[in-house]
């Protein structure tokens, strides 16, 4: 099992930026090839799938809605995955989790694709 913490996340003006963080900690993640995915949620939606990354290749696949404006990145010496969100929209105002699963392939968006997940961060974006 692997813990997953977020951080990072705040209230930030329509056009900037934020920065979230997820800090990834457990005996099975440095046994396994994890990707680590991005997600959002607001009250009454689905959570939707917003970007990830597969940890030992560094593949990376984006939502259409995202891309462009968001870059997700790690760091392997601290086990923190990062998303850097640019040019944020009102729409953009959600809770953000963290996620991770076994395997090397970034593709994968369903939430139930995904076995471990964090609390969860909130981001607004005011317009």
């Amino acid at each position: 099992q692997v813990q997953l913490v977020e951080s990072g996340g705040g209230l930030v003006q329509a056009g900037g930026s934020l920065r979230v963080s997820c800090a990834a900690s457990g005996r099975t993640f440095s046994s396994y090839a994890y990707t680590m995915g991005w997600f959002r949620q607001t009250p009454g939606k689905e959570r939707q799938f917003v970007c990830a990354i597969s940890w030992t290749t560094g593949s990376t696949y984006y939502a259409g809605s995202v891309k462009g404006r968001f870059t997700i990145s790690r760091d392997n010496a601290k086990n923190t995955v990062y998303l850097q969100m640019n040019s944020l929209k009102p729409e953009d105002t959600a809770t953000y989790y963290c996620a991770a699963r076994v395997g090397t392939n970034p593709y994968y968006i369903d939430p139930s694709d995904y076995t471990d997940w964090g609390q969860g961060t909130q981001v607004t974006v005011s317009s």
